[in-house]
């Protein structure tokens, strides 16, 4: 979006936030909407529609910094968007409400996100991906979204709140839901990249360096959809829809993001991947598991003070790989 570059930078930078407020906004209404007028639990919407729309500015950013020749900023952009998901958005999202896990996200979303993460490690092991592991990440996704449909099949019954966040919108038609989550995903890409364009033009003139603003600022807005979409669903009561966005963010990043950019491109990857990075990926998404049946073990949660040590541990993860540059 060249013509970004002749708005002002903090005009830019707020024109994104509204954006991405009004994005997210479209978007977790007309998902929660959609859900509750199609009988599926907003879980699943959550893995995969509202998951596809908050993982755009990844996909966009990783192919072409592949097609530019810096496969780097791809595999950079990817793990530390999943370690910005876990640790900062959904801890965040827990800190404006305490959020409940659902039991089959415990049994199978969550470790699927850690396979998918092993299974990451093995294939970076050669510090590589190749465009045959990039296709077979495809057809992992493709698995997955399958299950998942499979899964939709299942009846399930509505809670009050699920009723209450949706009040007004379920009575829409299926054509207008559908354009609406096709509106706020725009809403989230056109507003990540304002406010990426802003935030960067503005460290730039601050001093800070290049290096430090792809690490820091691109990393953090590639990932604002998904804080968008999983604090507004969060405040809305909407936990499902939250933990599924995240969780199903994260595995798009891994199979279909990087499936895609390494079959468009092979990636190459420096040492920093397997010593640094994937340990913070793996420890991340290690720790959602027994996080949440701390909240609970009836009805797991991630309360205010889970919340609070998924950011603590996101910016001693900043603050670390900076004194290592």
């Amino acid at each position: 979006m060249e013509f970004l570059a002749n708005i002002p930078a903090l005009l830019a930078l707020v024109l994104g936030l509204v954006f991405l407020v009004g994005g997210g906004e479209l978007l977790v209404r007309g998902a929660a909407a959609l859900a509750l007028k199609a009988n599926i639990a907003p879980l699943i919407v959550g893995l995969t529609v509202v998951s596809m729309g908050t993982s755009a500015p990844e996909l966009f950013a990783s192919v072409e910094a592949a097609l530019e020749d810096h496969p780097g900023l791809a595999v950079g952009n990817v793990l530390g968007s999943n370690v910005a998901n876990l640790a900062l958005i959904l801890g965040l999202t827990a800190l404006i409400r305490p959020v409940t896990v659902d039991r089959m996200a415990l049994r199978l979303d969550i470790p699927l996100m850690l396979f998918a993460s092993l299974l990451f490690v093995a294939v970076a092991s050669d510090l590589q991906m190749t465009r045959t592991e990039g296709l077979g990440a495809l057809m992992l996704m493709g698995l997955f979204i399958a299950s998942l449909f499979r899964r939709a099949k299942q009846q399930y019954k509505p809670d009050d709140a699920e009723v209450a966040g949706t009040a007004g919108w379920a009575s829409k038609s299926v054509l207008a839901l559908l354009g609406a989550i096709l509106a706020g995903t725009g809403g989230l890409y056109f507003g990540s990249e304002a406010f990426v364009d802003g935030a960067s033009r503005i460290a730039l003139h601050m001093g800070v360096s290049d290096h430090v603003i792809g690490l820091t600022v691109v990393a953090f807005g590639t990932s604002v959809p998904e804080l968008v979409a999983s604090g507004l669903a969060a405040w809305r009561g909407q936990s499902d829809l939250a933990v599924g966005n995240v969780v199903g963010s994260n595995l798009f990043n891994l199979l279909l993001v990087l499936g895609t950019t390494a079959t468009i491109a092979p990636l190459p990857m420096g040492p920093e991947v397997l010593s640094w990075d994937i340990g913070w990926v793996l420890g991340t998404a290690a720790a959602l598991i027994p996080l949440a049946l701390l909240g609970g073990l009836q009805t797991p949660r991630l309360g205010r003070w889970q919340g609070g040590l998924f950011v603590l541990a996101y910016l001693v993860y900043i603050g670390t790989t900076w004194t290592g540059l």
